[in-house]
């Protein structure tokens, strides 16, 4: 470091030169990037990030303190409790769905009846499923004023945000959905990421007014 000009020895203490302070600057973004991929490095090496735009993967920084929660088969019902608790406790709520769960219909709508503002993405098979099996409930779920709903042409990903946390689902390379695996955030920064997802997808996708 020395040799490079970025430090130098003052009376027996190194200190960095001015080349060396610049470099600084830069040199902990680039920790914090290592830090954030190394923390939950099976979880980028295994899943399809496609979904991800690329101005989001370079914030991948924004994620440090996420982990990842993985569901065991014994404690698949512990894992999912813990998650509809942190859900159901939020004052806001921003969603994107490209699989379909029975429960969510049901789930959003008694948000929407506790005036919690909340918005909702899906793809169009989710619509169509939505739209078949579920359409007194999506109709009702559209006539409040705090409530938004879109559909996304296609994306392999799943997420939710709310003021309390945020949940990062993604799809194996292979194509198949993890249904098992999710990257978890309670931190400003990793909320204030997925806030950014879903306004990348909300600016693309098309609302939904009625059915």
């Amino acid at each position: 470091m020395e040799n490079a000009n970025l430090i130098v020895r003052q009376e027996g203490v190194y200190q960095l030169t001015s080349l060396g302070k610049v470099s600084a600057i830069y040199y902990k973004p680039f920790l914090d990037t290592l830090a954030a991929i190394e923390a939950n490095e099976d979880f980028w090496r295994d899943h399809d990030l496609g979904a991800v735009p690329e101005t989001l993967l370079n914030r991948i920084l924004d994620l440090k303190e996420c982990r990842v929660v993985k569901d065991e088969h014994e404690h698949i019902y512990d894992s999912h409790k813990a998650f509809m608790e942190n859900v159901l406790t939020a004052s806001r709520f921003m969603g994107f769905t490209s699989i379909f769960l029975p429960s969510y219909p049901s789930m959003f709508l008694e948000m929407a009846r506790r005036n919690i503002p909340i918005s909702i993405i899906v793809t169009p098979n989710v619509f169509f499923k939505l739209k078949s099996e579920h359409s007194a409930e999506i109709e009702e779920f559209l006539k409040y004023k705090h409530t938004s709903f879109h559909v996304y042409d296609s994306a392999k990903v799943a997420f939710v945000v709310t003021d309390r946390f945020v949940s990062l689902s993604l799809f194996f390379k292979n194509g198949t959905f993890d249904p098992r695996t999710d990257l978890v955030g309670f931190d400003s920064s990793s909320i204030k990421w997925g806030e950014d997802l879903f306004k990348h997808y909300k600016e693309n996708a098309v609302e939904i007014k009625n059915l």
